[in-house]
């Protein structure tokens, strides 16, 4: 029952997410999914969260006072003072499985999955920026070059258009628009992902960002996004030739057999036989 997505770029991190938890015939949630932990001018980091709602928000909650050892003697680590995205990460972890020690057992009995999907990122200041995914059993995988972005939730509808257009050397405001249009892609095809949307745009270095925009129906960016955009694609899709059967002298065929291609076999009903 959600959407977000989350870029990282050398110029700086995108995150988006929308804010619908359930649609019904009768029945529409709202609740946030993005929260962002800020410390101006030593850390910035951004949390998106996905899957049992219940799960996401004791996570949230423990994680602002959740700390981990490496050593018996050493000094608790949180997400306040970690030396590193990888050990703040580390510090979310170890809240998801405290929420599952406590919650698992009556979660099991109710017959109800323990599914919680986050993605987590930013930067602390010694380090450059960092984005991970983190997945319900407190585990978690890093993005990289060749893979700059993660998403959560209903992933597969904004999916194509982020393959198609994101590398890491894309402008902060041009993967903004791509996230959007991410996003739009989504809100057409699902019912269960709905405005209004949360964007947090951080550029690299910078430890705290003004760029937190709430976008709802009457954002006129989006509206001109939206309209921009499916316009756009049927335009496109119009100039596309449409496909030449055999006879046709002009265009580009289709049924133009290949050195590798074999004719579908037609199997006649006894009807056909009549």
């Amino acid at each position: 029952m959600t959407y977000c997505v989350a870029i990282k770029l050398k110029a700086g991190l995108i995150f988006l997410s929308d804010s619908r938890t359930n649609a019904g015939m009768d029945q529409t949630s709202t609740f946030r999914k993005m929260i962002v932990y800020e410390k101006p001018g030593d850390r910035f980091m951004t949390l998106l969260s996905a899957g049992n709602l219940s799960i996401s928000q004791s996570v949230r909650e423990i994680l602002q006072i959740e700390q981990i050892k490496d050593t018996k003697d050493g000094e608790p680590i949180t997400i306040w003072n970690a030396s590193s995205m990888f050990d703040a990460t580390r510090v979310l972890g170890a809240a998801i499985r405290r929420v599952y020690e406590r919650d698992a057992a009556a979660f099991k009995q109710a017959g109800v999955e323990f599914n919680v999907s986050l993605i987590f990122g930013g930067q602390i200041k010694g380090e450059g920026m960092r984005l991970f995914q983190v997945y319900s059993a407190g585990n978690f995988i890093e993005a990289t070059p060749e893979t700059p972005f993660f998403q959560a939730g209903e992933s597969k509808y904004g999916k194509p258009v982020l393959d198609r257009v994101i590398t890491p050397d894309t402008p902060l405001d041009e993967a903004a628009k791509c996230a959007l249009v991410s996003m739009d892609s989504t809100l057409k095809s699902n019912l269960s992902v709905g405005l209004p949307l949360d964007l947090v745009v951080y550029e690299a270095d910078q430890f705290q960002t003004g760029k937190v925009v709430c976008i709802d129906e009457n954002n006129p960016y989006f509206r001109m996004l939206r309209g921009s955009w499916g316009q756009k694609l049927r335009e496109m899709f119009d100039s596309i030739e449409d496909p030449m059967w055999n006879g046709e002298q002009t265009g580009v065929p289709l049924m133009q057999q290949s050195g590798r291609s074999r004719p579908l076999k037609k199997i006649s009903t006894p009807q056909d036989k009549l």
